[in-house]
Parts: structure tokens; C-alpha cells; sequence
């Protein structure tokens, strides 16, 4: 009798013993309406519950927390993101938020940041998205990438760096893009991994460290035997399919940078670029035009329109900045020359002297 009495009590306070974190909410404009609740898993997100407001747009709930390991938690009206937030054990996160996507919050200093963090890639996407001119989104981009530096290292401790590694351009484009970023992730994980032992967002970010690491190896092991001497580009083609810079086996290959909307180059293509490739293209010329900045409906209208047989790829705006850091280009147009994968060696200013250089590689 007595250890039969016992049991449900050791029941009881072992659930009473669960940690747990707390949301105070307040969602402006949002009266007797429902909010799912979610949590981060890995690469998907769990709905745990669905709440509804008060009169007022108030609700409380609480978050089953581990110590030590911090959850992301996400708040939902329908599809509209409310907040993000990032819990600890034993705290309470004071939420205001309306219904389109602002909000602040209080009580939790790592949600806190997250806040800020989101402040600062929502407002970066927005630029971009609202700026056409390459060299503007070259800036916007390079000050986005130079902020989150900034973010990650003042902040070695914090989880909320994971979300700023893992920015993206869009989908096929990270802010953090480049074989040499594998440092950022290294420098991030060994700062975590003893803060967080057993946060699944810190393994998971060591698996993409060390997948990072071995493409940056591979890369210095590229580079080292020279098999390639050209930064990779791969971009989408009219029909939707990616394309690759490296894929294009001519002996000369012509990168050319250009703008759709700018009707002088709309006319370079047919003007310069077409009797180049008709005269050269049958003794090994091969031309990889870059459409920069534009909206890709006005691209895959010229394209259409002036029928040209190369390949013809874009970086739409998103993917633009990225493309245009990886060949410096500093203006539109702009054109480089591969010989046998190797850039050329000479100064080549003006069609003639582009022609000059094909007669002679092309014999």
C-alpha cells in the first residue's frame, strides 16, 4: 500500500521538476485569435500546440526547456511569422507583437538578439530586393557580409550566430558563399561546442563545418594544381536549368557581364557579340553571357527576342552581388576571356583588340 501511494507523488514531481521557459504574449490586433506555436527541428519546424488569444490579444504558454540547451520557438498567425524567439530554461519571454511580422521582446536576453538579427537580415533583403543598380547591390551586399562578421564575433557564445551563418540570398545563394567562409563556421562551432554540448543545433552545425572544410580543402586542392584558374559560376538558363561556367569545354570562352535593361547593351549583343560568334564559334569560340540585376522576365524577353545561340544565364538580384564579388566587376558591361581555362594574359580594351586576341588564340 504504502509504495503503491508513493508512486503517483514521484510521478507528480517529476513533471513538476521539467524545466520549462514561459511566453507572455501580447499580439496587437489579434483578439480571440489562434497562434501555433512551433520549435526548430534541425531543418523543419514542430508545431507543439495551437493557443488562442484572449479579448486583449494576450496568451501565456510554457516550453518544456533542457538545461542547457536552448530552443528556437517560433509564434504563427496563419502563415504571417509573429516572432522568433530562443529560450532558455527558467526564463519568461515578455512578447509584443502585431500582425504583420513586428515585434519586440523582453525577459530573454538570446531572443533578445535573435530579434535584432532578424531586424538586420529583413532589412537587408528589402534593400536588395528594391535596388537594380550592380554596383549598389555589390555595396549592400558587402556591408550586409561585413556587419554579420562583426555580429558573430562580438557575440562567441551565443546560438544566435547559427541563424546568421545559415543566411540566405536567396535559394540557391548563402551570404556566407565562398570556400573561405569554412573559417567562419570553425571560429563559430569551437566558441559553441563548450558553451552547448549537447544542443543539436551545435551538432548540426559541425556537420556542416566539416562538410565546409572539406570543400575548402578541395578547393586549395583545385587551385594548387591549377586545373582551374576562374571562379565557378552556375546560373540559371531561360528553361530553368543551371548552367556551369565549367561545363563550357571550348578553347575560348567569352564571360560576358551585361544588364538587359540598358538598351546600348541590349544592342552590343547584336551589334559586337553576334559577328564575333559567327566568325570565331566554328574555330573554338564559346560565349557565357551573365545577365546582371535585371527582373528575369524582362531578361528572358531579349533573350527570346534576339534568339542569340550562346549560352545565356542570369543572376537575378539576388544571386547578382555575389556573382559580381566573385569576377570584381565594377561596371556593366564587362567581358573576360578564357584561353584553354586560363585567363588571358592580354589587355584587351575594345572589340579590336578582342578580335586581335581571338585571330591569334584561334587559328
Amino acid at each position: 500500500m504504502r509504495s503503491s501511494s508513493l508512486l503517483p507523488l514521484a510521478a507528480l514531481l517529476c513533471v513538476c521538476c521539467t524545466p520549462k521557459a514561459r511566453i507572455e504574449a501580447e499580439i496587437a490586433q489579434a483578439p480571440s485569435s489562434e497562434v501555433v506555436v512551433s520549435m526548430l527541428d534541425m531543418n523543419s519546424l514542430k508545431v507543439l500546440d495551437t493557443v488562442k488569444t484572449d479579448a486583449s490579444g494576450r496568451f501565456r504558454y510554457s516550453v518544456e526547456v533542457q538545461k542547457g540547451r536552448p530552443e528556437f520557438v517560433y509564434l504563427f498567425r496563419g502563415e504571417r511569422k509573429l516572432a522568433s524567439l530562443l529560450l532558455s530554461a527558467g526564463e519568461t519571454a515578455v512578447v509584443k507583437a502585431d500582425t504583420l511580422g513586428h515585434y519586440e521582446v523582453s525577459g530573454s536576453p538570446e531572443s533578445e538578439k535573435l530579434c535584432g538579427v532578424e531586424a538586420s537580415y529583413a532589412g537587408f533583403i528589402k534593400a536588395m530586393d528594391e535596388e537594380s543598380d550592380p554596383r549598389e547591390l555589390s555595396r549592400i551586399f558587402i556591408d550586409h557580409y561585413r556587419e554579420n562578421l562583426r555580429y558573430i564575433a562580438s557575440n562567441p557564445r551565443s546560438l544566435t550566430v547559427i541563424p546568421v551563418l545559415y543566411q540566405q540570398l536567396d535559394e540557391y545563394t548563402p551570404v556566407f558563399f565562398q570556400f573561405t567562409d569554412a573559417v567562419r563556421f570553425r571560429a563559430a562551432l569551437d566558441s559553441l561546442k563548450p558553451a552547448y554540448p549537447d544542443s543539436p543545433y551545435v551538432q548540426a552545425l559541425e556537420k556542416e563545418t566539416r562538410r565546409r572544410e572539406s570543400a575548402l580543402q578541395l578547393s586549395s586542392m583545385v587551385q594548387g594544381a591549377e586545373r582551374r584558374s576562374f571562379p565557378e559560376l552556375s546560373l540559371p538558363s531561360i528553361d530553368g536549368e543551371r548552367k556551369s561556367l565549367s561545363a563550357m569545354d571550348s578553347k575560348a570562352v567569352l564571360i560576358h557581364f551585361w544588364d538587359p535593361a540598358d538598351a546600348a547593351q541590349k544592342m552590343f549583343n547584336l551589334d559586337v557579340l553576334l559577328p564575333l560568334w559567327n566568325r570565331f564559334h566554328s574555330r573554338g569560340l564559346d560565349i557565357y553571357s551573365v545577365a546582371v540585376g535585371p527582373e528575369k522576365s524582362l531578361w528572358a524577353s531579349v533573350v527570346e527576342a534576339q534568339k542569340t545561340p550562346w549560352t545565356n544565364v542570369c543572376a537575378g538580384r539576388n544571386e547578382s552581388a555575389g556573382v559580381l564579388l566573385k569576377y570584381n566587376v565594377g561596371g556593366l558591361p564587362s567581358s573576360y576571356l578564357l584561353i584553354n581555362g586560363e585567363f588571358s594574359s592580354a589587355t584587351i580594351d575594345g572589340e579590336d583588340a578582342l578580335r586581335r586576341e581571338l585571330e591569334k588564340a584561334l587559328l
